[in-house]
């Protein structure tokens, strides 16, 4: 049994400054694959790997030497963790152990309900994968022989499909069209050579609106046979999805399908989410996928600027890799980006559409924003005791005033921060980057600035010496024709007798 959860694997030859480019150069390229097509001779598989019926490299978008990618039936010794790849990191999840059995890596997914806490006050009755939402990170190297039993124990059938990866049809998990059904307390069997490397996920195939409502997804990660990036120090895997859970319910609706309430990374909501840490100057992976029902996600991280370097159809060229500091996960999609980690701090990361970074309660409320309450509050208090008007300055405060919430749901948004109440919720987390920092998989605490590095109140003498007053008056307005709309010009003036055009 293997279980990798959470190493790290700190190498600092591979730690690149800032702004270097993180890959390879063409002539490292060739090199590495001639060195990989020694490695396989040794490894006893001696197919040609320019065999002209070798598949093409669907990890290099064609862009690079073809590697030897195995065939269906072929298959290499099982990678291992630590000597072949770095294991990822998931943050407030796991990674699934596996057995080797005649050199098959033997993995077991158990499709059953689940009690899942997204956050502290907020539990709901899910379906997921071996005790947990969403299912286990099934991680693998390329070239593993794969053997992934499933057991039904939902009182629904199930299938289960392997998003991306390429297999044999039966393999491919679609209820219905390349398998039947598992039905309840059936055991099926999937087996598969792995014949690329990225960042994949797995989920449900039947009845998929609810199944994958319910929470039945997951990540397969595929490290490559034969890396030609240099490996990183952190590779994170996060999968994002996108929940209706009504204030109170015991249970998701899976049949919501514009309104979502409960946005997740890892299947937990802010302040649920736990912290991806890392030491100054590691390489820094982080492999997100998007299984949500219906919406794309922009997923921005505060402090950096990353490089996008896969998506889930392989690796990027290095000349078409870009720097981006939001990065749009469409659904059913994964995009993998990469950085190294030189700015110490506590840096935020979420998805840039506002509403997907707050929770349950603030959907379907009245907008109170500019009212004047006045008595209101008294005179309804004679009526509903405790009755207390919000929303008149926003949203903020709420963790903060300790209002009561009804049974089972969690504030709009709100975490305690090291300063203040941290004004989000939903699908919002924080890289933490340490110069020192003993264990990786503790939090760290709070962030503390070196003096002179954080925003304060201005004092009276700053003020002054930049000559800027208090009430600010002193600042720029905007001028007036800055504010004003733009007027279209007249007509032209039509000859006598043209005809009118109304552009049709």
């Amino acid at each position: 049994m293997n279980n990798n959860n959470n190493n790290n694997n700190n190498n600092p030859t591979t730690v690149a400054p800032r702004g270097s480019k993180l890959a390879f150069s063409r002539r490292n390229m060739l090199t590495a694959g001639a060195i990989a097509g020694g490695a396989l001779m040794l490894g006893g598989k001696a197919r040609a790997a320019e065999s002209p019926s070798t598949p093409p490299d669907h990890n290099h978008g064609g862009a690079h030497p073809a590697t030897h990618t195995p065939r269906s039936g072929e298959h290499f010794p099982p990678g291992e963790p630590g000597r072949d790849y770095t294991p990822v990191v998931v943050p407030n999840g796991w990674t699934l152990p596996y057995r080797i059995v005649d050199g098959v890596k033997v993995f077991h997914l158990v499709a059953e309900d689940v009690e899942h806490e997204f956050a502290p006050g907020l539990k709901a009755n899910c379906w997921g994968y071996n005790a947990s939402v969403h299912g286990p990170v099934i991680e693998a190297v390329e070239g593993d022989r794969v053997r992934i039993f499933v057991t039904n124990k939902l009182t629904a059938p199930t299938t289960v499909h392997w998003h991306g990866v390429l297999l044999p049809s039966g393999m491919d998990g679609v209820g219905g069209l390349t398998q039947r059904a598992i039905l309840p307390d059936e055991t099926f069997m999937y087996e598969f050579t792995l014949r690329q490397h990225g960042t994949l996920m797995y989920h449900s195939h039947h009845d998929e609106m609810t199944q994958m409502g319910m929470g039945m997804t997951g990540l397969f990660i595929i490290h490559p046979r034969n890396p030609q990036d240099p490996r990183p120090d952190r590779d994170f895997a996060l999968m994002l999805h996108e929940w209706k859970i009504e204030v109170g319910a015991s249970r998701p609706d899976p049949n919501e399908m514009t309104d979502f309430n409960t946005l997740t990374i890892n299947a937990k909501c802010f302040p649920g989410t736990q912290p991806l840490i890392v030491k100054t100057g590691d390489r820094v992976r982080i492999r997100i996928g998007n299984l949500s029902a219906m919406d794309h996600h922009p997923i921005h991280l505060h402090g950096y600027y990353f490089i996008l370097t896969e998506t889930d159809g392989g690796v990027i060229p290095e000349s078409a890799r870009w720097p981006e500091t939001s990065v749009l996960v469409p659904v059913g999609s994964t995009r993998t980006v990469e950085f190294v980690a030189d700015n110490p701090g506590d840096w935020a990361m979420h998805c840039h559409m506002t509403h997907h970074v707050m929770n349950q309660m603030g959907h379907g409320i009245a907008n109170m924003i500019g009212v004047q309450p006045g008595d209101l509050d008294a005179r309804i208090r004679k009526l509903l005791p405790g009755y207390m008007t919000m929303g008149e300055n926003g949203m903020g405060g709420m963790t903060e005033m300790g209002m009561s919430v009804p049974q089972n749901s969690i504030p709009m948004v709100g975490g305690v921060g090291p300063y203040d109440e941290i004004t989000m919720g939903g699908m919002f987390t924080i890289l933490k980057v340490r110069d020192e920092i003993a264990n990786l998989n503790e939090d760290p605490g709070w962030y503390e600035p070196p003096p002179g590095t954080m925003s304060l109140p201005a004092t009276k003498e700053s003020l002054e010496q930049s000559g800027v007053r208090a009430d600010g008056a002193s600042a720029p307005r905007a001028p007036a024709a800055a504010t004003k709309s733009w007027i279209l010009p007249p007509p032209l003036r039509r000859a006598p007798g043209a005809p009118h055009h109304h552009g049709h």
